[in-house]
């Protein structure tokens, strides 16, 4: 069953285009899956495997009182790896077609207010290379809303600073174009000229780079952010991801409409977008650039 598991792997980063961080997830839960089978009902090909199995693996789950949220990405790598021994003939029939998904309640995540931000940018200043490149980070992230994995896989010529915009890759390797504000824009032509040249040590196309020269990490970046905010006096927990949900629930609050901000966020279903609010429509660029707090210089 390893095998066939490395094989739904191989399958999903080059088919589905799925990120590094979540194809790991899968290829970990699965490989969970495999092991529960292996020792307590013998199962080494997947063509043994029965519904029976999968509903005592999801009970043993449940004793261990883990959330809805992790019983349901755990069940859908399970599921997506079913359907995968179809396609691929490895079985002939889909043993987790009729198993229902957990109900997951949907809540807003935990947001900054537009004041705590505020104070977490303005507690960097200085000119030097590393204090540069924070900047241009954290103005980049609140202020277009960029998944983390988005915003340190940037590459230069990624950046369109004259023309108001970045591209970046999203979940399944899709492209899409989002606009900078006047600040985030600042922020990246001094970081561009002053701060990332010194920080250089080898040919790299990276656009954020870490003090050995090397492309930042998510691991850096937020202990970098957790330094930031506590030095900022914000008591809030402060992630990466505060800042993307920070980015979104402020431009709902100054009237942005949903459509809009699923185009900005990257979301493939609008139902992913629901979990802020509903509100009217407005163009895209327009309204993040009349809204958003800090899009403007003067603002």
């Amino acid at each position: 069953m390893k095998y066939v598991i490395n094989d739904y792997g191989y399958y999903l980063k080059r088919e589905k285009g799925l990120s590094e961080n979540t194809l790991s997830a899968y290829l970990r839960d699965l490989e969970q899956y495999r092991l529960f089978l292996e020792k307590y009902h013998n199962i080494t090909k997947v063509h043994k495997i029965e519904k029976k199995h999968i509903e005592a693996y999801l009970r043993t789950l449940k004793r261990k009182n883990l959330s809805s949220k992790s019983m349901s990405r755990k069940l859908t790598s399970i599921k997506g790896f079913h359907q995968f021994l179809v396609i691929e003939k490895e079985t002939d029939d889909n043993v987790s077609l009729t198993i229902e998904m957990p109900k997951v309640e949907k809540s807003l995540p935990e947001v900054l207010s537009i004041e705590d931000v505020v104070k977490i940018i303005n507690q960097l200043k200085g000119d030097d290379p590393l204090t540069l490149r924070n900047i241009a980070l954290l103005e980049l992230i609140y202020g277009s809303g960029l998944r983390v994995s988005e915003l340190l896989n940037l590459q230069i010529a990624d950046v369109h600073l004259t023309a108001g915009y970045v591209r970046v890759t999203g979940k399944g390797n899709k492209e899409r174009e989002v606009p900078l504000g006047d600040i985030s824009i600042i922020a990246l032509r001094k970081y561009l000229s002053n701060g990332r040249q010194l920080l250089v040590k080898m040919k790299t196309a990276d656009l954020f780079l870490n003090v050995n020269g090397k492309k930042l990490s998510r691991q850096g970046f937020f202990k970098i952010l957790k330094k930031i905010a506590q030095e900022a006096g914000v008591t809030k927990e402060v992630s990466p991801h505060t800042l993307r949900h920070s980015f979104a629930t402020h431009l709902l609050e100054a009237g942005v409409d949903l459509r809009t901000l699923q185009e900005l966020l990257g979301h493939e279903d609008i139902s992913t977008t629901q979990i802020y609010t509903h509100i009217s429509q407005k163009h895209i660029k327009d309204a993040y650039l009349s809204s958003h707090p800090r899009a403007k210089e003067n603002i």
